[in-house]
């Protein structure tokens, strides 16, 4: 069923004159901020008929998105913010968060702190083990487990009846044992159920395994390299949060960095930030999560565009927070926005099918 903003949305831009009351769109190139992208006008690369009916009725439209930005062939070509954000502001990624841990535990991999994404969780994480539910299938559980969800447990965020549901750990005390200790309802390996919980222990494995908080690691090893300095970690939760639990803060320019790594092979202004080979490989489909491809925390999302089907790189998250890679096509795609627990939140995969990639 077709949703209804969705239908309205493009209703409205099907219909090319606006009444003169109406306040207009005016595309202007986004601004150099000297902060590692280079500029350009989207009317350059791009039939701008389709963009301007979207902007026009945008803002005269009750709508979540809080900013969208199109990168194409490596230069930032349109940036807009609504609901008085603008490009300083760092956005709540929420599980987009979880694309970028796969980054990190690649850059780690590289660094030579975590050998292998077959090894078991037990070989690096020391802090805690199993003491309720023993399952000697515990013992298989291995990181690539975690990157699929796979690892077993009754643990799925879209069941509300699960052991393992991230608002019900969120109550706990202790996380990683809560999470440890959950039962297993499945081999390891066998069905993939999204389970944010297993993406937080990827980040402590990192963290015990390098000896640093995942901020911390995070800062030398990925947002230094990529002159990212304007974050902050964060969860919406009241209680004391363990860093290895907590969300990304990000601006949408830099999201869009973690995009151009991705589209770049692991490379930022020819530097080698994360090996191309992790990149490839956690980018690729491994398992499907309710019929849809998943990688080692990515996505691979379809979309028909012109009645060819084009694959896409996806980061997401709750309320709308999107990082959209298209390698076919040299674009990446950033959107933030705040339809939280909303299907409204999937607007822009419809404004990126029907409304900028046909424009190129």
């Amino acid at each position: 069923m077709i949703n209804p903003i969705f239908l309205l949305l493009f209703l409205l831009i099907a219909t090319s004159q606006l009444s003169t009351a109406q306040r207009q769109y005016i595309y202007s190139q986004p601004v150099d901020l000297r902060d590692g992208w280079n500029t350009n006008d989207l009317r350059s690369k791009a039939d701008s008929t389709r963009l301007y009916s979207l902007f026009n009725q945008l803002i005269q439209q009750d709508h979540q998105l809080h900013s969208v930005l199109l990168v194409k062939d490596n230069d930032l070509i349109l940036e807009e913010y609504f609901d008085q954000y603008n490009a300083s502001d760092p956005h709540d990624l929420r599980s987009s968060t979880k694309s970028i841990r796969s980054l990190l535990l690649g850059v780690a991999i590289d660094k030579g702190f975590i050998e292998n994404v077959d090894d078991p969780i037990s070989k690096y994480l020391k802090s805690h083990e199993p003491k309720k539910n023993l399952d000697s299938r515990k013992k298989q559980i291995t990181i690539k487990h975690l990157l699929t969800m796979s690892a077993g447990w009754d643990c799925n965020d879209w069941d509300k009846g699960s052991k393992g549901q991230e608002d019900r750990v969120y109550k706990k005390k202790d996380w990683i044992q809560y999470t440890l200790d959950l039962p297993m309802i499945n081999d390891p390996g066998a069905v993939s159920t999204y389970c944010s919980m297993g993406a937080i222990l990827v980040a402590e494995i990192i963290s015990q395994a390098s000896g640093m908080s995942i901020d911390q690691f995070a800062k030398e090893y990925l947002f230094i390299p990529l002159s990212i300095t304007n974050t902050t970690w964060g969860h919406t939760s009241d209680k004391e949060i363990i860093p290895s639990g907590k969300r990304l803060y990000m601006t949408p320019r830099d999201m869009a960095k973690i995009g151009q790594l991705i589209l770049d092979s692991g490379k930022w202004e020819e530097k080698q930030i994360v090996s191309a080979e992790w990149v490839e490989e956690s980018t690729t489909t491994h398992t499907t999560i309710t019929g849809m491809e998943y990688g080692y925390l990515w996505w691979n999302i379809p979309l028909m565009v012109n009645g060819k089907k084009i694959m896409v790189k996806t980061a997401t998250g709750n309320g709308g927070q999107y990082i959209m890679v298209i390698p076919e096509m040299n674009i990446i795609g950033v959107f933030t926005g705040g339809a939280y627990n909303s299907q409204d939140d999937k607007l822009p995969f419809v404004i990126m099918r029907d409304v900028l990639l046909p424009s190129f």
